[in-house]
């Protein structure tokens, strides 16, 4: 394996890890507080590491596919989601920090499958 694949394959897992943990302890607490901001964050930044060395792997040919669809919606979601979230917590509304996870859930879960179509795509290879 590519020592840059193996870079992005990091960095994807790692958002994984922290986009997880910031959205599934969000959704448990039923509020969003400050410190579900570092690991949307967090994994914001690993994904978007991650998406840069996969470019540098394929170079300036992209290839719109399901997969790659999927990943720049995640991403873009991502973005929107962490930005949306760090908003709502400066401002501190109420009904929006209890109603915010809604939303994190359902941008966890579309930013899961061009996670996992990556991970099988790449162990079929």
């Amino acid at each position: 394996m590519p020592t840059i694949v193996l870079y992005a394959l990091i960095y994807f897992t790692l958002a994984l890890v922290f986009y997880t943990i910031g959205v599934w302890a969000e959704r448990l607490k039923k509020q969003l507080k400050a410190w579900h901001l570092i690991f949307f964050w967090l994994g914001l930044i690993a994904d978007t590491l991650g998406t840069v060395y996969v470019k540098k792997q394929v170079g300036e040919v992209i290839i719109f596919n399901f997969h790659t669809i999927t990943g720049i919606l995640g991403l873009l979601l991502m973005l929107v989601h962490t930005v949306w979230a760090t908003y709502i917590v400066i401002k501190n509304n109420p009904k929006q920090l209890t109603s915010f996870h809604r939303f994190s859930l359902f941008v966890w879960l579309l930013w899961l499958i061009p996670y996992f179509t990556g991970f099988f795509s790449g162990m079929s290879r």
